[in-house]
């Protein structure tokens, strides 16, 4: 049975590590780390396959943080889980620190990937889905990409790979919060319908609320029963979510929060 009011109040705590550790570090990305964060704790507390205890089992679901400028999400979604500690979190884009504006798989326990540079995590998830039925390992990949980076080619290059390959076992969701740092991604460079590219390249596509964890454990369900097909997950969701004054702005793509703006913030997260 989920327990969706702690579910509820998990993502509130991370969505409050986000901004404690942009405002303390004096840059980062709030508007897309606030949210994907919902998809991170459906994704972290009711699904995925991973063990504080051995971070490196073999048999281990991956994830990959493909939109990595959004980092404080998933830093603080580990620190959540366990893998991380609350020191490592203070040290976030600090000189000597471990959580550096982007993942780092060689500094930070329970990351997979290292990224940053947008269109890359995809293919690096389809090498780790057909690795694992090269190995004939059980394990499933999921990766989180951002609307804005879907521009990137290697994303199709990718998406015809998985689709080649028939990699069942790979999920890629996408925030698709419709804003990127210099305006609408249709304003910047409009994706169309990314339902039916997708579904021409032979993947089975999903759209949901990506705020709605009913919805989002069902998108999980659904891929439990989908067979030699990728997965694709439209997750329509509000940037800055949860913060009233950096919802559905460009301008909180990227940016410092001042002391009173960090007032308001964690005001509004309690």
């Amino acid at each position: 049975m989920v327990d969706y009011d702690k579910l509820s109040k998990r993502a509130k705590r991370i969505r409050k590590h986000v901004i404690e550790m942009i405002y303390n570090s004096g840059s980062g990305h709030p508007g897309g780390s606030l949210s994907c964060v919902d998809i991170l704790t459906a994704l972290y507390f009711e699904r995925i396959n991973v063990d504080i205890d051995d971070p490196q089992k073999k048999d281990r679901d991956r994830f990959v943080m493909s939109k990595g400028h959004s980092s404080p999400a998933i830093y603080s979604t580990l620190f959540e889980k366990g893998f991380l500690l609350e020191e490592e979190l203070s040290g976030f884009r600090k000189v000597g620190g471990s959580l550096q504006g982007n993942p780092d798989m060689l500094q930070v326990n329970g990351i997979d990937m290292t990224t940053g540079s947008l269109g890359m995590g995809l293919s690096a998830a389809c090498g780790m889905a057909l690795a694992s039925k090269i190995d004939n390992l059980d394990y499933n990949v999921y990766v989180l990409l951002g609307d804005g980076e879907l521009q990137e080619g290697m994303i199709w290059e990718a998406a015809m790979l998985a689709n080649q390959y028939n990699l069942d076992n790979l999920m890629a969701i996408v925030d698709m919060n419709g804003l990127q740092i210099d305006g609408t991604t249709d304003d910047v460079m409009s994706l169309g319908s990314i339902t039916k590219k997708f579904t021409s390249f032979g993947w089975y596509v999903l759209e949901i609320d990506g705020h709605d964890f009913d919805q989002i454990l069902g998108a999980f369900s659904i891929f439990d029963k989908v067979n030699s097909k990728p997965v694709l997950v439209i997750a329509n969701t509000i940037k800055g979510k949860g913060v009233s004054f950096m919802e559905n702005s460009c301008e909180w793509h990227s940016r410092r929060i001042s002391k009173e703006e960090y007032k308001l913030a964690i005001d509004e997260l309690k």
